[in-house]
């Protein structure tokens, strides 16, 4: 009883943050706002660390806490699924986000908004909580949407700058798209299942694994695949798998606390999540994981890609994380949702560890994000520099960080996969790893080495790409780029404790966690694999001798020469021969225009689903609504009572025999009606 009371502790800790900084936004000091909701989310890490042990020690709990509304056979309730995968969850999301928090006090101490920016990381804390604690569907869609309700919230936080308005208009939309196939998915279950407890559904889904629909025509569908892919399809949108990716590099207009918290650590992996809570209903299609393996495949490889031509600090790492989220959901597709949720874990780590460094080095610049500008960053910024290398190592997959160990058990078990698609995936992963190699250290070269690039007289490009800044709301950023002879300076610690928080799981979590998540029983009972079918994991197991022995073996591995060959290459084109780059830019100039514009995608967006609607919208207006619905319904009866009027107005004369007339006509009209029916 005494850990229920914890279990619903947990979420409304951060809520109840949420509430004071939110509700009371206007009056109350900033002090009051930021330790509200720090304690509130500090008690949530503080109750997860002691549910984890708990759970660590065998007790795991599902059951509802109350029913929201009963229809029928039907029962929509909010309850609580405390297990394994729940608790790394927990942890990982508390953990991450009270380091976001203490992080703001720092960034945000400017800006006028800074009341309302606590109240909606607390909130979002909580909406994520729920999201992962939920032990039925409908909790779990509440969740959902309600981390998508707050991304926008933060991504247009400055809502004054047309940009940041664009972005969360486009964050939301892109979402919803998801959302419809996750709800599509959810009523599947509904429908075919009568449940939407999970414990009920996965039961009952071996006896439904032949079952098929119609849904159009006379063709036969998989149940269990169309489920699946639209519930991916959720995945897709929340986690940002192509096509619908496009939102999260638009996000950045966003605070970059929300950056690392939203858009690296924990909303954008609730997808992976998702797919591994659900992976007794994943094994039994494998033409779904077959369509999941495949989008995170072209994700992992071609959002890699673009991260190379970014010269916006945070859109490197932003491309950066659509890039290790097609890692994680390949490791879906490959069945092996133990390495996905290692993965996601280690991830949010040092992604969250690299955004906060990224946002120190803002600062340091007074709000310069253009890499261009900077260079010779480490010895004004020496913490920011040590953590973003930590991270930076961590990310590329150094033997012995916590990168490594779950990057190459991603890679491996692609390897041992024989799903279709998996051959396409392995190429891939292994090719991501020498971009993601490059992209991450031409950042950290240009950023921390090199000439000094910053204060220069010239401040004509800074401009062009942070929208306009003259309102107040916006204060925070007026000052922009160092003056002339300025320097940076390192930030104040309650900047750059959160990054050597962050920095230490980076380097260490990898390594203890590996066996217990990948080979031992940690997942037991809570993420099911069909061997037979989907035996990836079952050899991984074979090629598994210890943490320690791996990463002695990595050394001679083709993904480590390929991480070092792009660490290499990145040095000597970026500090030994910038020609080389403009060069290889002016020579592909047509490479470089696809790469500078996304793929098209965003055009192909605007003019094709946008233009559509539109010309639909303006199509359905002209002829719906002024020409049927005005034109005939409302003016059209309009004019029918005119005209009958006006007819009938030529018998109101005032004259009694012009009545009698009538009524006789009229009599001799029903009377010949009546006898020629009899």
């Amino acid at each position: 009883m005494e850990m229920q009371k914890l279990y619903l502790l947990v979420p409304l800790a951060p809520l109840f943050g949420a509430m004071i900084a939110g509700l009371f936004c206007r009056v109350i000091p900033r002090w009051v706002a930021h330790t509200a909701t720090i304690l509130g989310v500090a008690v949530a890490f503080a109750c997860s660390v002691l549910i984890f042990q708990d759970v660590l020690a065998g007790n795991t709990y599902n059951g509802p806490v109350y029913t929201w509304l009963t229809s029928g056979d039907y029962k929509f309730e909010v309850g609580f699924l405390i297990d394994t995968l729940t608790a790394t969850m927990m942890l990982v999301v508390t953990f991450v986000s009270l380091m976001v928090h203490i992080y703001t006090i720092g960034y945000m101490h400017e800006d006028p908004g800074y009341n309302r920016f606590f109240s909606y990381i607390s909130l979002f804390t909580f909406s994520m909580l729920m999201l992962v604690m939920a032990n039925n569907f409908m909790q779990l869609f509440f969740g959902w949407e309600a981390v998508g309700l707050v991304s926008y919230l933060l991504i247009g936080f400055w809502y004054t700058r047309p940009t940041a308005i664009f972005a969360n208009m486009k964050a939301f939309l892109v979402n919803r798209v998801g959302d419809f196939g996750f709800i599509l998915g959810i009523g599947l279950v509904l429908a075919h299942f009568g449940s939407l407890d999970y414990a009920a559904v996965f039961a009952k889904a071996p006896t439904l694994a032949d079952a098929t629909i119609n849904i159009w025509g006379a063709a036969d569908w998989s149940l269990m695949t169309v489920t699946c892919i639209c519930l991916f399809i959720g995945a897709m949108g929340k986690s940002a798998q192509v096509p619908l990716h496009v939102w999260l590099p638009d996000s950045m207009e966003g605070p970059t606390p929300i950056s690392a918290l939203i858009h690296a650590a924990t909303m954008v992996t609730a997808g992976i999540f998702m797919v591994s809570r659900m992976s007794p209903l994943f094994e039994l299609s494998t033409t779904a994981l077959s369509f999941v393996i495949v989008i995170g495949a072209i994700t992992a490889l071609f959002m890699g890609f673009l991260g190379i031509i970014q010269n916006d600090i945070k859109r490197v790492v932003a491309y950066s994380t659509l890039s290790q989220l097609g890692y994680m959901t390949v490791a879906l597709g490959a069945s092996a949702y133990s390495v996905a949720i290692f993965h996601l874990m280690t991830h949010a780590f040092f992604k969250a560890l690299l955004f906060l460094a990224a946002g120190s080095v803002i600062i340091g610049m007074h709000h310069d994000q253009d890499i261009r500008n900077m260079g010779g960053l480490r010895k004004y910024m020496p913490i920011t520099w040590i953590t973003s290398l930590i991270g930076s190592l961590a990310l590329i997959g150094t033997p012995f960080l916590s990168g490594f160990y779950s990057k190459d058990s991603i890679i491996e078990a692609v390897a041992l996969s024989h799903i279709p698609g998996s051959g396409f995936a392995y190429f891939a992963v292994l090719a991501g790893v020498f971009v993601t190699a490059f992209y991450s250290f031409r950042m950290y070269f240009l950023v921390f080495h090199g000439e000094e690039r910053f204060g220069k007289a010239d401040d004509a490009h800074h401009h062009e790409h942070d929208g306009d800044h003259d309102d107040e709301e916006t204060s925070h950023d007026h000052h922009h780029g160092l003056a002339p002879g300025q320097k940076p300076h390192e930030t104040p610690w309650v900047v750059w404790l959160p990054l050597v928080l962050l920095a230490i799981p980076s380097m260490v979590v990898g390594y203890f966690a590996i066996e217990p998540m990948l080979f031992g029983d940690y997942f037991k009972g809570v993420i099911f694999v069909d061997h037979e079918a989907h035996p990836a994991m079952e050899h991984l197991v074979g090629h598994f001798h210890g943490a320690a022995a791996m990463g002695v073996h990595a050394f001679t591995t083709a993904p480590f020469i390929l991480a070092l060959a792009g660490v290499v290459l990145s040095w000597f084109f970026y500090m030994k021969r910038p020609d080389i780059p403009a060069a290889i830019q002016r020579r592909f100039s047509a490479i470089h225009t696809l790469f500078e514009n996304k793929y098209y995608f965003d055009k192909i967006n605007e003019f094709v689903f946008a233009g559509g609607a539109r010309v639909i919208g303006k199509a359905l207006w002209r002829g719906g609504d002024v020409a049927v619905i005005d034109g005939i319904v409302v003016n059209g009866s309009a004019k029918v009572v005119g005209w009958i009027a006006s007819i009938v107005r030529f018998f109101q004369t005032g004259y009694v025999y012009h009545y009698a007339f009538t009524m006789i006509i009229g009599l001799f009209v029903l009377m010949t009606l009546w006898i020629n029916r009899a």
